[in-house]
């Protein structure tokens, strides 16, 4: 597939854009959760996300046009299941946020994002990756399944 964009690590110039993304991501959560998230706000300031850019155990990764406008992201964390008597060790990647700006969807960016970060897994010697899906988002949920991600366990709450 021929694209109009470049996948690969982020870089600190890629900031500003992903917090526009940061920010997109946010207003879908808090109007599915008002109760939690808070409108006009974002995940990280811009400060954090650079200083994530810049750790080695955070990887984030970006697409970004050839005027440099970041399209989408994949801001992801590199962890260890603690040790335990009763579960295994091993490393895991856990895709913190992921992203594709509004305008740039149906496009199969997210797709591609998404192997590029399984590429650099496997790379980097994981044995899976993780993530987190808020119930209210169903186009979420949709397209992580449609990726091959099934249910590992559930979080369940009570609002009191």
């Amino acid at each position: 597939m021929k694209t109009d964009y470049s996948i690969g690590p982020a870089r600190e110039s890629d900031a500003p854009g992903i917090m526009k993304l940061l920010s997109q991501v946010l207003e879908i959560h808090a109007a599915a959760r008002p109760d939690i998230f808070i409108s006009g706000t974002t995940k990280y300031t811009a400060e954090e996300v650079k200083k994530i850019i810049n750790d080695e155990k955070t990887p984030v990764y970006t697409a970004v046009d050839g005027g440099g406008n970041v399209l989408g992201y994949a801001i992801c964390e590199l962890k260890e299941m603690p040790r335990s008597q009763n579960i295994v060790p091993f490393r895991y990647l856990y895709i913190d946020d992921l992203c594709v700006d509004e305008s740039q969807r149906g496009r199969h960016i997210g797709r591609e994002i998404f192997e590029y970060v399984k590429s650099e897994a496997k790379k980097a010697g994981v044995y899976e990756i993780t993530l987190n899906v808020w119930e209210g988002n169903p186009r979420a949920k949709a397209f992580y399944e449609a990726l091959g991600f099934t249910p590992q366990k559930y979080v369940m709450e009570m609002i009191l």
